[in-house]
């Protein structure tokens, strides 16, 4: 895809408020007691919870915020959650895909609902923009990790099928199953990368200008607001200067 792609995941977004990121350690924080509870509280034993340890650490999360999760998920503690999926379609036609952990389902399908509504799109049925991407594995390493040639060579020995290399970092693409195995072997040729997590990759955007960019903000910012929702997905495109300009 083009380097002016902006379709990443928009809750890594740079300058976040603190507010906001306390809001963001509490999503950390329910992924790693959800998975923990899932599987083993050894994230050696646990591929699942060593990915959302790792993801908590790349936003600063704190160690002690990390441990206490944790052990709650060890002790019984925590609620119940279950994992939904939401799919739809933003302002201007971008499709969004909601990922949410949420103990009440009625609650949150209202909420994401009347989310879509209120801002300019269209919540649908589950499918109705899945596929549109494909579930895959995503490793971030910084510039001076390597030149373009040889991160490719590692990727490709480390059983990846892709990288992006650009002035700003390489990323790593694999299939969603082996983001485990391939994460590991990169660290040992490469030492510990900048986030390895699973997503939802665009097979295709939908370019916006800066009005359209805005509102497609003031939806994804709502849903994010909402304590249920885990991660947002889309697959907006924006030339440079628009991203820019969002910005400033």
């Amino acid at each position: 895809m083009a380097g002016h792609s902006k379709w990443a995941n928009i809750q890594h977004r740079k300058g976040r408020q603190d507010a906001a990121r306390s809001k963001l350690f509490s999503k950390l924080s329910k992924e790693i007691t959800v998975a923990a509870k899932m599987g083993d509280p050894d994230p050696e034993k646990n591929p699942r919870l060593r990915l959302a340890i790792k993801d908590a650490k790349s936003n600063s999360m704190p160690k002690d915020n990390i441990e206490r999760a944790i052990k709650k998920a060890a002790g019984g503690e925590g609620e119940a959650y279950e994992e939904i999926r939401y799919e739809g379609y933003g302002p201007n036609g971008v499709a969004v895909i909601v990922e949410a952990m949420t103990d009440n389902r009625n609650r949150t399908a209202s909420n994401v609902r009347a989310t879509f509504g209120k801002h300019g799109g269209n919540l649908g049925e589950t499918g109705s923009v899945g596929f549109m991407f494909e579930r895959k594995g995503e490793i971030v390493y910084p510039a001076d990790a390597g030149d373009a040639e040889s991160m490719l060579e590692a990727a490709i020995e480390a059983g990846a099928e892709d990288v992006e290399s650009s002035e700003d970092g390489h990323t790593v693409w694999c299939a969603d199953t082996d983001l485990n195995d391939v994460a590991e072997a990169l660290e040992a040729q490469l030492g510990e990368s900048e986030t390895t997590r699973l997503v939802w990759k665009p097979l295709n955007t939908t370019e916006l200008d800066l009005e359209g960019m805005q509102k497609l903000m003031r939806l994804i910012d709502a849903l994010e607001d909402d304590d249920d929702v885990q991660r947002v997905t889309t697959n907006f495109e924006a030339p440079d200067e628009v991203m820019a300009q969002l910005a400033s």
